[in-house]
């Protein structure tokens, strides 16, 4: 009981051990693949707006997994994000729209919208 309240206040520990999991996977990564990681994952972390844990901890996971995979097949990083890092990374970032923020919004409007509606 008092770890379902705790996790209400601090997240799930699952998550945690999650993120302490991925960090391990980046720094096994060598240093080019891995200042490429950081780089992404800074980038996620703001541009994103994921809020949901669950979500957010996939998507740096599928990260890890594709830039394991090119370290291990030596594929150079820019092979990977192509020659607009930013333009991979929002690409990215779509493919995990359901954890952003901006989607609660969305409905928040899509429902007052339909309320006016009802009350006209």
């Amino acid at each position: 009981m008092a770890a379902g309240w705790i996790e209400r206040v601090t997240g799930s520990f699952e998550d945690k051990k999650r993120w302490r999991q991925y960090k391990s996977r980046k720094e096994q990564l060598p240093q080019s693949y891995r200042t490429a990681i950081d780089g992404i994952e800074r980038y996620v972390m703001n541009a994103g707006a994921i809020v949901k844990g669950d979500v957010f901890m996939q998507m740096l996971e599928d990260l890890a997994d594709l830039i394991e995979g090119a370290a291990a097949n030596g594929t150079p990083v820019r092979a990977i994000v192509g020659e607009d890092p930013v333009a991979f990374a929002d690409t990215f970032i779509e493919n995990y729209a359901d954890g952003q923020w901006i989607n609660k919004e969305r409905k928040r409007l899509a429902d007052a919208i339909d309320e006016a509606e009802r009350e006209a």
